[in-house]
Protein backbone atom coordinates (compact mmCIF):
# COMPACT_ATOMS: atom_id res chain seq x y z
CA UNK A 1 0.00 0.00 0.00
CA UNK A 2 1.41 3.18 -1.28
CA UNK A 3 1.61 5.83 2.30
CA UNK A 4 -0.34 9.07 1.88
CA UNK A 5 2.08 12.17 1.93
CA UNK A 6 1.19 14.12 5.15
CA UNK A 7 0.31 16.93 3.61
CA UNK A 8 -2.12 15.26 1.34
CA UNK A 9 -3.56 13.88 4.64
CA UNK A 10 -7.24 15.13 5.23
CA UNK A 11 -7.60 17.37 8.08
CA UNK A 12 -10.65 17.59 11.55
CA UNK A 13 -12.72 19.47 9.16
CA UNK A 14 -12.73 16.53 6.15
CA UNK A 15 -12.76 13.91 8.37
CA UNK A 16 -16.14 15.53 10.17
CA UNK A 17 -17.85 16.46 6.96
CA UNK A 18 -17.23 12.63 5.71
CA UNK A 19 -18.83 11.03 9.27
CA UNK A 20 -22.02 13.90 8.68
CA UNK A 21 -22.50 12.30 4.98
CA UNK A 22 -22.14 9.05 6.50
CA UNK A 23 -25.05 9.30 8.92
CA UNK A 24 -22.84 9.41 12.02
CA UNK A 25 -24.23 12.34 14.23
CA UNK A 26 -23.87 10.82 17.72
CA UNK A 27 -20.97 9.72 19.83
CA UNK A 28 -21.31 6.16 21.26
CA UNK A 29 -19.44 7.38 24.35
CA UNK A 30 -20.13 10.14 26.65
CA UNK A 31 -16.12 10.51 27.12
CA UNK A 32 -13.72 10.87 24.61
CA UNK A 33 -11.22 7.11 24.28
CA UNK A 34 -7.76 6.85 23.22
CA UNK A 35 -7.33 3.68 21.85
CA UNK A 36 -3.97 3.66 21.14
CA UNK A 37 -3.13 4.71 24.36
CA UNK A 38 -4.99 1.21 25.14
CA UNK A 39 -2.67 -0.45 22.94
CA UNK A 40 0.32 0.76 24.42
CA UNK A 41 -0.59 -0.23 27.84
CA UNK A 42 -1.06 -3.93 27.29
CA UNK A 43 1.05 -6.78 27.42
CA UNK A 44 2.77 -8.13 24.58
CA UNK A 45 1.01 -11.60 23.12
CA UNK A 46 2.96 -14.84 23.48
CA UNK A 47 3.12 -17.12 21.30
CA UNK A 48 0.53 -20.11 22.08
CA UNK A 49 2.03 -22.88 23.96
CA UNK A 50 2.52 -26.22 22.64
CA UNK A 51 -0.46 -28.63 23.55
CA UNK A 52 0.61 -32.39 23.77
CA UNK A 53 -1.57 -34.96 22.84
CA UNK A 54 -3.55 -36.46 25.26
CA UNK A 55 -2.53 -40.47 25.36
CA UNK A 56 -4.83 -43.49 26.00
CA UNK A 57 -3.50 -46.45 29.03
CA UNK A 58 0.04 -47.77 26.82
CA UNK A 59 1.06 -44.08 25.52
CA UNK A 60 -1.02 -44.14 21.97
CA UNK A 61 -1.75 -40.89 21.42
CA UNK A 62 -5.92 -40.93 21.00
CA UNK A 63 -7.07 -39.57 17.92
CA UNK A 64 -8.09 -35.92 17.41
CA UNK A 65 -11.78 -34.33 17.43
CA UNK A 66 -13.27 -34.95 14.08
CA UNK A 67 -14.74 -31.54 12.63
CA UNK A 68 -18.37 -30.79 13.68
CA UNK A 69 -20.47 -30.29 10.11
CA UNK A 70 -22.68 -27.34 9.58
CA UNK A 71 -26.21 -29.76 10.22
CA UNK A 72 -24.67 -31.07 13.50
CA UNK A 73 -24.35 -28.01 14.73
CA UNK A 74 -27.55 -26.14 13.72
CA UNK A 75 -28.77 -29.39 15.76
CA UNK A 76 -26.33 -28.81 18.98
CA UNK A 77 -28.25 -25.31 18.78
CA UNK A 78 -31.14 -26.08 18.19
CA UNK A 79 -30.81 -28.51 21.24
CA UNK A 80 -29.46 -25.93 23.62
CA UNK A 81 -31.31 -23.99 25.68
CA UNK A 82 -32.71 -20.56 24.86
CA UNK A 83 -30.68 -18.29 26.22
CA UNK A 84 -33.01 -14.83 27.36
CA UNK A 85 -31.35 -11.32 27.76
CA UNK A 86 -32.33 -9.91 31.50
CA UNK A 87 -34.95 -7.39 31.80
CA UNK A 88 -34.22 -4.04 30.45
CA UNK A 89 -31.68 -4.72 27.79
CA UNK A 90 -32.50 -5.10 23.90
CA UNK A 91 -33.43 -8.14 22.84
CA UNK A 92 -34.45 -9.67 19.13
CA UNK A 93 -38.10 -9.00 18.45
CA UNK A 94 -40.34 -12.35 18.54
CA UNK A 95 -43.85 -13.54 17.45
CA UNK A 96 -45.06 -12.87 21.17
CA UNK A 97 -43.65 -9.63 20.82
CA UNK A 98 -46.09 -8.93 17.86
CA UNK A 99 -48.91 -10.64 19.35
CA UNK A 100 -48.55 -8.68 22.47
CA UNK A 101 -48.92 -5.50 20.61
CA UNK A 102 -51.78 -6.19 18.88
CA UNK A 103 -53.18 -7.28 22.08
CA UNK A 104 -52.30 -3.59 23.74
CA UNK A 105 -53.72 -2.08 20.57
CA UNK A 106 -57.04 -3.51 20.64
CA UNK A 107 -57.37 -2.89 24.39
CA UNK A 108 -56.59 0.89 23.55
CA UNK A 109 -60.05 2.55 24.01
CA UNK A 110 -58.63 5.90 23.47
CA UNK A 111 -55.66 7.42 21.79
CA UNK A 112 -54.30 8.48 26.13
CA UNK A 113 -54.63 4.88 26.53
CA UNK A 114 -53.20 3.94 23.21
CA UNK A 115 -50.12 6.14 24.02
CA UNK A 116 -49.47 4.64 27.48
CA UNK A 117 -49.55 1.46 25.99
CA UNK A 118 -46.90 2.06 23.53
CA UNK A 119 -44.66 4.33 25.89
CA UNK A 120 -44.76 1.00 28.10
CA UNK A 121 -44.15 -1.54 25.40
CA UNK A 122 -40.69 -3.43 25.43
CA UNK A 123 -41.38 -5.51 22.80
CA UNK A 124 -38.97 -3.60 19.63
CA UNK A 125 -35.46 -2.90 19.90
CA UNK A 126 -35.66 0.39 18.27
CA UNK A 127 -37.18 1.92 21.95
CA UNK A 128 -33.46 1.20 23.31
CA UNK A 129 -32.14 2.93 21.18
CA UNK A 130 -34.32 5.92 20.77
CA UNK A 131 -34.88 9.24 23.32
CA UNK A 132 -38.34 9.69 22.86
CA UNK A 133 -41.80 7.89 21.93
CA UNK A 134 -42.79 9.93 18.93
CA UNK A 135 -46.43 9.33 19.33
CA UNK A 136 -48.47 12.18 17.04
CA UNK A 137 -49.02 15.78 16.48
CA UNK A 138 -51.67 17.74 15.61
CA UNK A 139 -55.68 17.59 15.92
CA UNK A 140 -57.18 14.41 16.52
CA UNK A 141 -60.15 15.16 15.28
CA UNK A 142 -58.82 16.65 12.05
CA UNK A 143 -60.65 15.23 8.64
CA UNK A 144 -57.03 14.30 7.10
CA UNK A 145 -54.16 12.01 8.72
CA UNK A 146 -50.89 11.86 7.15
CA UNK A 147 -48.81 8.58 8.43
CA UNK A 148 -45.15 8.96 7.35
CA UNK A 149 -42.69 6.05 8.36
CA UNK A 150 -40.20 7.03 11.10
CA UNK A 151 -38.86 9.80 13.23
CA UNK A 152 -35.22 11.28 12.57
CA UNK A 153 -33.02 12.87 14.73
CA UNK A 154 -34.94 16.37 15.67
CA UNK A 155 -38.30 14.08 16.08
CA UNK A 156 -36.56 12.21 18.08
CA UNK A 157 -35.29 14.80 20.55
CA UNK A 158 -38.25 16.70 20.47
CA UNK A 159 -40.97 13.57 20.73
CA UNK A 160 -42.99 15.17 17.69
CA UNK A 161 -43.50 13.82 14.22
CA UNK A 162 -41.67 15.97 11.19
CA UNK A 163 -40.16 18.90 13.02
CA UNK A 164 -37.05 19.00 11.10
CA UNK A 165 -36.52 19.74 7.06
CA UNK A 166 -39.12 17.93 5.79
CA UNK A 167 -41.47 18.80 8.38
CA UNK A 168 -41.07 22.66 7.69
CA UNK A 169 -41.56 21.50 3.77
CA UNK A 170 -44.87 19.34 4.87
CA UNK A 171 -46.18 22.56 6.98
CA UNK A 172 -45.46 24.60 3.78
CA UNK A 173 -47.44 21.59 1.61
CA UNK A 174 -49.84 21.53 3.82
CA UNK A 175 -50.54 25.26 3.85
CA UNK A 176 -50.68 25.36 -0.04
CA UNK A 177 -54.14 23.87 0.51
CA UNK A 178 -55.70 25.37 3.10
CA UNK A 179 -54.65 22.97 6.36
CA UNK A 180 -52.11 23.35 9.06
CA UNK A 181 -51.62 21.55 12.28
CA UNK A 182 -54.26 22.61 13.83
CA UNK A 183 -56.67 21.08 11.04
CA UNK A 184 -54.37 17.66 9.93
CA UNK A 185 -53.01 15.05 12.42
CA UNK A 186 -49.79 13.60 12.20
CA UNK A 187 -48.09 10.19 12.94
CA UNK A 188 -45.69 7.33 11.90
CA UNK A 189 -46.06 3.94 10.94
CA UNK A 190 -42.81 3.38 13.36
CA UNK A 191 -43.05 5.22 16.35
CA UNK A 192 -38.84 5.30 17.20
CA UNK A 193 -35.97 6.67 15.59
CA UNK A 194 -34.07 3.91 14.12
CA UNK A 195 -30.35 4.25 14.94
CA UNK A 196 -28.65 6.02 12.40
CA UNK A 197 -31.90 6.69 10.45
CA UNK A 198 -31.71 3.67 8.71
CA UNK A 199 -34.26 1.95 7.07
CA UNK A 200 -36.39 -0.41 9.46
CA UNK A 201 -36.56 -4.27 9.31
CA UNK A 202 -39.41 -5.87 8.29
CA UNK A 203 -39.84 -7.03 11.66
CA UNK A 204 -39.42 -3.84 13.15
CA UNK A 205 -42.44 -2.65 11.21
CA UNK A 206 -44.87 -5.86 11.52
CA UNK A 207 -44.05 -5.45 15.61
CA UNK A 208 -45.24 -1.68 15.13
CA UNK A 209 -48.28 -1.77 12.85
CA UNK A 210 -51.14 -2.95 15.42
CA UNK A 211 -49.95 0.55 16.47
CA UNK A 212 -50.41 2.60 13.85
CA UNK A 213 -53.78 1.07 12.28
CA UNK A 214 -55.38 1.25 15.78
CA UNK A 215 -53.94 4.97 15.68
CA UNK A 216 -55.98 5.22 12.17
CA UNK A 217 -58.96 3.40 13.93
CA UNK A 218 -59.46 5.77 17.27
CA UNK A 219 -58.79 9.37 14.98
CA UNK A 220 -61.08 7.92 11.93
CA UNK A 221 -60.25 10.47 9.50
CA UNK A 222 -62.32 11.13 6.24
CA UNK A 223 -58.79 11.07 4.42
CA UNK A 224 -55.51 9.51 5.25
CA UNK A 225 -52.45 10.64 3.50
CA UNK A 226 -49.78 8.09 3.25
CA UNK A 227 -46.35 10.35 2.94
CA UNK A 228 -44.01 7.40 1.17
CA UNK A 229 -43.49 4.27 -0.20
CA UNK A 230 -43.08 2.45 3.49
CA UNK A 231 -46.26 4.00 4.69
CA UNK A 232 -47.95 3.14 1.53
CA UNK A 233 -46.76 -0.43 1.72
CA UNK A 234 -47.78 -1.08 5.13
CA UNK A 235 -50.98 0.06 5.43
CA UNK A 236 -52.29 -0.57 1.94
CA UNK A 237 -50.77 -4.11 1.46
CA UNK A 238 -49.49 -3.53 -1.65
CA UNK A 239 -45.87 -4.33 -2.92
CA UNK A 240 -45.76 -1.47 -5.84
CA UNK A 241 -43.44 1.80 -5.47
CA UNK A 242 -44.62 4.70 -4.58
CA UNK A 243 -44.00 6.34 -7.91
CA UNK A 244 -46.27 3.75 -9.68
CA UNK A 245 -49.00 4.71 -6.18
CA UNK A 246 -48.81 8.29 -5.61
CA UNK A 247 -51.64 10.02 -7.34
CA UNK A 248 -54.04 7.28 -7.23
CA UNK A 249 -56.89 7.20 -4.34
CA UNK A 250 -56.53 3.79 -2.11
CA UNK A 251 -58.39 2.44 -0.06
CA UNK A 252 -57.15 1.66 4.00
CA UNK A 253 -59.41 -0.72 5.83
CA UNK A 254 -59.71 -0.48 9.80
CA UNK A 255 -59.94 -3.41 11.85
CA UNK A 256 -63.42 -2.48 12.36
CA UNK A 257 -64.16 -2.80 8.63
CA UNK A 258 -64.54 1.38 8.12
CA UNK A 259 -62.85 1.86 4.68
CA UNK A 260 -60.92 5.11 4.72
CA UNK A 261 -59.57 6.46 1.49
CA UNK A 262 -55.74 7.02 0.68
CA UNK A 263 -53.97 9.16 -1.01
CA UNK A 264 -50.28 7.53 -1.40
CA UNK A 265 -47.58 10.46 -2.11
CA UNK A 266 -44.06 11.39 -1.81
CA UNK A 267 -42.39 12.05 1.01
CA UNK A 268 -41.17 15.36 1.89
CA UNK A 269 -37.32 14.36 2.70
CA UNK A 270 -37.66 12.84 -0.94
CA UNK A 271 -38.64 16.04 -2.30
CA UNK A 272 -35.58 17.66 -1.04
CA UNK A 273 -33.44 15.35 -2.96
CA UNK A 274 -35.37 15.44 -5.70
CA UNK A 275 -37.47 18.94 -6.00
CA UNK A 276 -38.22 18.08 -9.70
CA UNK A 277 -40.97 16.20 -8.21
CA UNK A 278 -42.63 18.63 -5.98
CA UNK A 279 -44.99 19.50 -9.16
CA UNK A 280 -46.17 15.68 -8.50
CA UNK A 281 -46.53 16.21 -4.82
CA UNK A 282 -48.51 19.41 -5.35
CA UNK A 283 -51.04 17.13 -7.64
CA UNK A 284 -51.70 14.89 -4.80
CA UNK A 285 -52.19 17.32 -2.48
CA UNK A 286 -54.77 18.69 -4.49
CA UNK A 287 -56.96 15.39 -5.12
CA UNK A 288 -56.65 15.31 -1.24
CA UNK A 289 -57.69 19.12 -1.31
CA UNK A 290 -61.03 18.41 -3.55
CA UNK A 291 -61.80 14.96 -2.05
CA UNK A 292 -61.92 16.82 1.42
CA UNK A 293 -64.51 19.53 -0.21
CA UNK A 294 -66.44 16.60 -1.72
CA UNK A 295 -66.75 14.41 1.45
CA UNK A 296 -67.77 17.90 3.53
Amino acid sequence: MTAVPRDNRPDIADLLTFYASAGVDEALEDEPMNRFAEAASKPPERAPATVTPPTGEKGAALPRSTSVSRAEMGERQAAAPAVRAPSGTATVPDEAQAALARQLAMTAATLDELRQHMAAFDGCNLKYTAKNLVFADGNPNAAVMLVGEAPGRDEDIEGLPFVGRSGRLLDRMLAAIGLDRTSAYIANVIPWRPPGNRTPTPHETEICRPFIERQIELVNPKVLVNLGGPSAKTLLNTTEGILRLRGNWRVHTTASGIAIPAMPTLHPAYLLRTPAHKKLAWRDFLEVKAKLRALG
